[in-house]
């Protein structure tokens, strides 16, 4: 018993670490979003990204990098999508999630 709290823990250290990771290199990325999303992803010309779940930034790049219609400013977001790798991808939303 005592063995398997130990190994719950470590495991949730290391996921931690490993999101926290990803976050930070999501950062870098975030900053060419930062024009249309703002700062903290408070939108603007673009919409809202805080508090959306990380899956649902992860699905609309993909769709993005895949050329596909999300709403009607799309097609500005082809070329931004398109050149993010699908690490890109997770790391950025990772990012957003921490944003406040």
């Amino acid at each position: 018993m005592k063995i398997s709290i130990i190994l719950v823990a470590l495991l949730c250290s290391l996921s931690a670490n490993t999101q926290a990771q990803d976050a930070a290199k999501g950062r870098e990325k975030f900053v060419s979003c930062t024009a249309c999303h703002g700062s903290q992803g408070q939108g603007g010309v673009g919409p809202k990204l805080q508090g959306q779940p990380a899956e649902v930034i992860v699905q609309k790049l993909t769709t993005y990098k895949n050329k596909g219609q999300i709403g009607p400013q799309s097609q500005l977001m082809w070329s931004m999508a398109g050149a993010l790798s699908a690490d890109d991808i997770k790391n950025i939303a990772a990012y957003t999630t921490i944003l406040k």
